[in-house]
């Protein structure tokens, strides 16, 4: 049974870590999470969602007679490191937390670490591999175990797994599905170097295949019309849910939460030709707003103008009866 010490932050890390401290196959002897922050302007702090994982975990735990794991939420590792090398952990388990570890910390897992990353490494290191994919319009993506180092997402890889994606995915469910298959990920990588058994399944990464793609920024929300449909689309799923793909109607910002290519015949998209890539056509009645692009029609779904809440097509259309001809930029 290893000693582990798992750290992670966001939601999509909490399953994993709920994951390794139910199957009791190996020894969680500490978390290590982010400090609680203010989700809004003036409001309380609020612990990361890896920290009431911890807690429901602890609470469960205090049922059954067994001590609570240890928590650590720092501003800087420093801070704690004197205190999980008490713990003497034997490695470093390691999904989303967010920060760069130092050789110092790194020297107090004899067995070192281990981090999921969701793409097929070596391709798109960094901190948005899932959004890279959609926006590449990738046929395959996957999920890659690799070993800690230095540098960013470079360790060898010790378990990948690979799925089709259909161009429909957002990345919010992409994510979703790491976080529900990591916990089995991990535990069969932590059985096998518990066992000594990684052997042959350890691969070096080709750094000549090496793609980064870094973290995504609001400035680059904005959409273009005159893309095409497919890459608009591609777009708005991967920016989904932050920080989402904008344009600007009638001098007001307009988020788009969903959509698709439009491929219906409602419309005849012949009444499209020689009208500005942006322009509102028309509103389907199944497929949602059409929209046209440089390269094909888009159908929107779901969308906000800003500072409203987000509602479906038809439930914006009834307050937004001039939409319909308008011109997005």
């Amino acid at each position: 049974m290893l000693k582990i010490l798992y750290a992670g932050s966001p939601a999509i890390a909490a399953k994993p870590l709920i994951e390794i401290a139910h199957s009791k196959k190996h020894q969680i002897v500490g978390v290590l999470t982010n400090p609680p922050a203010a989700q809004k302007r003036g409001k309380e702090l609020v612990s990361t969602p890896v920290a009431q994982a911890l807690a429901a975990i602890n609470a469960e735990r205090a049922q059954n007679g067994e001590p609570a794991i240890a928590l650590f939420e720092p501003q800087k590792l420093a801070e704690v490191q004197s205190a999980i090398k008490e713990l003497k952990p034997d490695i470093l388990v390691c999904f989303a937390y967010g920060k760069i570890f130092k050789p110092e910390f790194m020297a107090i897992f004899p067995l070192g670490g281990i981090n999921l990353h969701p793409s097929l490494l070596p391709r798109y290191r960094g901190c948005a591999p899932v959004p890279a994919a959609i926006l590449n319009q990738d046929k395959e993506t996957g999920f890659t175990v690799q070993r800690l180092a230095q540098q960013m997402d470079s360790g060898n890889i010790l378990l990948q797994t690979r799925f089709a994606l259909n161009g429909t995915e957002y990345a919010e469910d992409i994510l979703e599905k790491a976080s529900n298959e990591g916990g089995s990920l991990f535990l069969e990588v932590l059985d096998k170097i518990e066992n000594n058994t990684v052997g042959a399944g350890e691969t070096v990464q080709n750094e000549a295949d090496a793609t980064y793609f870094g973290m995504l920024k609001k400035e680059d929300s904005a959409i273009n019309w005159n893309d095409s449909a497919e890459s608009i689309c591609a777009k708005i799923r991967a920016f989904e849910p932050w920080p989402g793909a904008s344009t600007v109607s009638n001098g007001t910002s307009l988020i788009i939460h969903r959509a698709a290519v439009y491929n219906g015949s409602s419309y005849n998209k012949a009444e499209a030709d020689g009208k500005a890539p942006g322009t509102v056509l028309f509103s389907d009645k199944k497929e949602g707003i059409l929209i046209k692009t440089g390269s094909g029609i888009l159908a929107v779904q779901n969308l906000q103008w800003q500072t409203k809440k987000a509602m479906n097509w038809k439930d914006f259309m009834n307050g937004a009866r001039n939409f319909v001809g308008s011109v997005c930029n």
